[in-house]
């Protein structure tokens, strides 16, 4: 594939379900340069593994630039998956890939694998253990991302899990850790962590790549002082569950509530899961990985809990927010309530007044402010 058919390829996509704004690309440079670095490093019928494909650069890049038939593919965000599907089918590459959760059936004999540089090293960790445990000996990881938010610490963790790390030259802004030689690794992974959390008096099981880990956010706990104040709903929605600590709390204090945790992040479903189940409320909160409640019916929660993200990927952008207020107001049942905690200079109470309903200021710290929304 030449440079301009790879640019025509990336200026076809969409972030399509995802928010869609000018300032938001389907694509950056750091999808560029790993392409072209691993097209002098893919043999004929090798077996090529991507991560962290946003929607669908370098997927599709690589089944048409790299010469390879396949792509298995781990993507974390529900919507980077829905997104891919859609953009394949646009470019008539449909059926060339298949989609794994991080592990053995991903990575099995893998002999290269493309990550976009995640911004946890936690998350890196997760991966970093899973390709060195499961891909081929002699399996090249170049792992990519925007020069800005590359840290030496990423380089740290790589040179725990592979003999070679090697840093390429810049491009664009972007930089590739090109990573050989994958080390022996621990009989047990090291994610999930569960860990007990004192102060609420439960256990927290987190993956590498769910928000604040296994600890408390401080949102959150912020949150979680109104509970008392919060009606005793039985139809619940912890929206954007994170490790589901909302979920968990909520259901361990009204027996009666049936509390479906949802997040559009796979690693956070499966920490809500794991959460649940350390705390012996697997059997009442049920965890659904879509797309701002996508897969629940109109009217069908009488309360939802909901911490809403400020950033879309790395850009500060009030859409996701937006989004999920928009969810809300189609998901609450007339009457019902959302219950909203957010950094108080976004000043969101006019779009809940607009999309849900009548809202008022719960409470206020020197950073959050809590509200209570009713459905019109």
């Amino acid at each position: 594939m030449t440079a301009l058919e790879l640019e025509a390829l990336f200026s076809s996509l969409s972030r399509l379900p995802d928010v869609e704004a000018d300032n938001l690309q389907a694509y950056d440079a750091t999808d560029r340069l790993l392409l072209e670095t691993a097209a002098g490093l893919v043999a004929p019928g090798a077996s090529v593994v991507v991560i962290g494909d946003r929607y669908g650069a370098l997927t599709l890049g690589a089944l048409s630039g790299l010469g390879v038939g396949h792509v298995r593919v781990s993507q974390d965000l529900f919507t980077g998956r829905l997104a891919l599907a859609r953009n394949a089918k646009a470019a008539e590459l449909d059926g060339r890939f298949t989609l794994h959760e991080l592990g053995r059936e991903l990575l099995g004999s893998a002999a290269l694998v493309l990550v976009q540089l995640p911004k946890s090293l936690a998350e890196l960790e997760e991966i970093a253990d899973a390709v060195a445990r499961f891909a081929a000996p002699d399996a090249v990881m170049l792992a990519g991302g925007r020069v800005k938010h590359m840290t030496m610490g990423m380089n740290t963790v790589l040179n725990r899990y592979f003999s070679s790390v090697q840093p390429q030259l810049a491009r664009q802004k972007s930089r590739v850790l090109m990573a050989r030689d994958p080390k022996t690794v621990n009989d047990t992974p090291p994610f999930p962590v569960v860990e007990p959390l004192p102060e609420l008096g439960i256990k927290v099981c987190a993956h590498g790549a769910v928000f604040s880990g296994a600890h408390l956010d401080i949102g959150t706990r912020f949150l979680l002082t109104f509970l008392d104040s919060m009606p005793a709903a039985r139809r619940v929605v912890d929206l954007g569950c994170g490790t589901g600590i909302l979920a968990t709390m909520y259901a361990r204090r009204h027996d009666g509530a049936n509390v479906v945790a949802t997040d559009q992040s796979a690693a956070a479903v499966a920490s809500a899961r794991g959460t649940a189940g350390a705390n012996g409320l697997g059997e009442r909160v049920s965890v659904v990985h879509d797309d701002a409640m996508s897969t629940l019916e109109p009217g069908s929660a009488d309360l939802i809990l909901l911490n809403p993200p400020f950033h879309l990927g790395a850009t500060v952008h009030a859409g996701a927010a937006l989004k999920m207020f928009q969810a809300a107001a189609r998901v609450l049942a007339p009457g019902g309530e959302l219950w909203t905690v957010y950094n108080s200079h976004l000043q969101y109470r006019a779009a809940l007044e607009r999309i849900i309903g009548s809202t008022s200021e719960e409470g206020r710290n020197p950073k959050f402010t809590v509200t209570r929304s009713i459905k019109s």
